[in-house]
């Protein structure tokens, strides 16, 4: 085969607010952390045992600004993208390296409910609905590559 693939998936929690970074071209970066777990049942002493995973999300442009304004901590998102690696220099001089996920695709999976629920418990005066997104899914546009993309047979 002679195509490679960097896909990642990945259906969880968000673990901190959307921080956003606005360009002077008017272009913006989203970040946040998303919490996947593992739930298994150890097999010596009959415990169930929960192992959590941090994945670092970036979103791009209109992407970031719908997330921005729709997710909120611990709201449970779908997320589809390519990892990447990025580094940098650190405060201390020392170069500091991370792996991210770039996001093409995402779909919001907390429920309306829920999510009306977790807003209107704050308010005295809930005449007002809470604002939920147009659509649950928005797509952003991949940057292209200068390598076509293979036929693949599957």
């Amino acid at each position: 085969m002679s195509g490679t693939v960097n896909k990642v998936m990945l259906i969880g929690h968000l673990g901190d607010e959307v921080k956003m970074h606005y360009f002077e071209g008017g272009g913006c970066i989203g970040r946040f952390p998303i919490a996947t777990n593992e739930t298994y049942t150890n097999k010596q002493t009959g415990e169930k045992v929960t192992n959590t995973d941090w994945h670092n999300v970036v979103v791009r442009n209109k992407a970031a600004e719908i997330c921005e304004k729709y997710l909120s901590k611990g709201d449970k998102v779908y997320v589809e993208g390519r990892l990447k690696n990025r580094q940098w220099q650190g405060e201390d001089g020392n170069t500091r390296y991370t792996t991210e996920v770039h996001v093409q695709d995402f779909t919001f999976l907390t429920n309306k409910n829920e999510a009306g629920a977790n807003m209107q418990s704050g308010q005295t005066n809930q005449q007002a609905a809470p604002t939920q997104p147009p659509t649950t899914q928005a797509s952003v546009t991949p940057v292209s590559n200068s390598e076509p993309d293979d036929d693949l047979p599957f």
